[in-house]
């Protein structure tokens, strides 16, 4: 991931961003019917939209009059495969700093002489 996820979680951060991200997930929908669902005022939920399509996480189609807005799934994988590495790094990291603290021996990659 060659991009910052600061402002992923920032935008995920807030109640109401991720409420609509979560209603997006089950359906697509108008800001009208977003706001129809949540006690919030259609002129904030679409700029909650706006911050959400900033960093990729929904976008819009035109549909007559209407912009429908859908959740995109492909930002939240990416994150999602971002944390595991970021995990997966920590866990590394622990399993050494437990090695060293224990005095367990650790076995030499294979092909290698201890």
């Amino acid at each position: 991931m060659t991009t910052t996820l600061a402002p992923i979680f920032s935008a995920l951060a807030d109640e109401t961003r991720w409420s609509i991200l979560q209603e997006l997930g089950r359906a697509d929908a108008s800001a009208s019917a977003l706001a129809a669902r949540l006690p919030v005022t259609r002129q904030a939920i679409a700029k909650h939209l706006g911050v959400l399509a900033e960093v990729g996480l929904v976008e819009h189609v035109r549909v007559g009059r209407e912009l429908r807005y859908r959740a995109l799934g492909a930002k939240l994988d990416e994150t999602a495969r971002a944390l595991e590495s970021i995990g997966a790094e920590w866990d590394r990291r622990l399993l050494a700093l437990k090695t060293l603290v224990e005095g367990t021996p650790t076995a030499p990659p294979a092909g290698q002489q201890p």
